[in-house]
């Protein structure tokens, strides 16, 4: 029997695992991968390519980079290679009718939540700042709608205390590429029957910006806790003293600690040095003051001992 052509659509990290695996896999050949254009990024904004494409490279496997997939000739460039399947794993871009109609087995999406919870761009982080307990991988059969297709398998995977959006980020991308080949076979073979989602338990993972980094200290230190640990690496969590930008990079809550301090205090504490917030304390670990280093909050503190009594705000 001759290998199922895939087509792969990815951009970041966590489509890597994913591609690597169909690349090495016997039942499948990966005719070209489709990833986002080269763009600027990091501090000095040079010209960088995609994970998935530096991968793909690899391989030598054809690469294609499109503006969007809405233009005919990029549909067409699609159609050339005659896949029987697409892939797609974090790709950055919404897949319009013509392109989920090309391949004659449709389209797959590896995501990174337990559908029909944390539909859309950002589950990662909103699983953990929204307190779940578990999160996991989904393999959906792709429609029009956002991540509103029928389901072919998922895995469950416990959401650890200290979990962060990164160590989550690299858990799940691991575990979507572990189910992706034999989720795949089985659904060729017909083994597998795609399921409706259901209606109840909806929710939206919205993208996130920048700007949502900036903590409340009037919410609950576990909550706070929580928005540290999500958005790690990315957007990153900040705060500001007398103007400065300092960011929050680690921390513990102590929610049956308090102070009658304002939310924002910062206070002395057994852990060094502690902010007051609306339920509870936040125990810093490590900070970057605006235009220094990364330091532990204790190195901080040797150099500013005056911050005690001070107040982290919104600028």
């Amino acid at each position: 029997m001759e290998p199922t052509r895939i087509v792969f659509l990815g951009t970041p990290d966590f489509a890597t695992p994913g591609l690597q695996t169909l690349a090495d896999h016997p039942a499948f050949d990966v005719v070209g991968v489709v990833t986002q254009p080269d763009r600027p990024a990091g501090r000095g904004q040079q010209i960088q390519m995609s994970a998935v494409k530096k991968l793909a490279l690899d391989l030598d496997l054809p690469v294609f980079q499109p503006k969007t997939l809405r233009d005919e000739a990029a549909v067409e460039h699609l159609r050339a290679w005659q896949p029987d399947l697409l892939v797609v794993a974090a790709f950055g871009q919404i897949l319009r009718q013509p392109v989920l109609d090309l391949p004659p087995r449709g389209c797959v999406n590896v995501h990174a939540s337990l559908l029909p919870r944390w539909r859309g761009a950002a589950p990662i982080q909103h699983a953990i700042r929204a307190g779940d307990e578990q999160t996991g991988v989904t393999i959906m059969l792709m429609d029009a709608g956002l991540d509103t297709g029928p389901l072919l398998t998922s895995k469950a995977i416990p959401i650890e205390p200290r979990e962060t959006g990164a160590t989550l980020h690299d858990k799940l991308a691991a575990l979507g590429a572990e189910i992706l080949p034999d989720t795949l076979t089985s659904y060729l073979s017909g083994d597998i029957v795609p399921v409706p989602q259901p209606e109840e338990g909806v929710t939206i993972a919205r993208s996130i910006q920048k700007e949502a980094g900036l903590i409340d200290w009037s919410v609950p230190a576990v909550e706070i806790d929580r928005h540290v640990r999500a958005y790690d690496p990315w957007p990153g969590t900040y705060t500001f003293l007398d103007g400065q930008r300092v960011k929050i990079l680690g921390g513990f809550p102590h929610p049956a600690e308090a102070s009658a301090a304002d939310p924002g205090t910062l206070i002395a504490h057994a852990d060094g040095l502690a902010v007051q917030t609306g339920d509870g304390l936040f125990a810093l670990e490590m900070i970057q003051p605006e235009g220094k280093k990364r330091m532990p909050v204790d190195a901080f503190l040797a150099g500013h001992a005056d911050v005690i009594g001070r107040q982290f705000g919104p600028g």
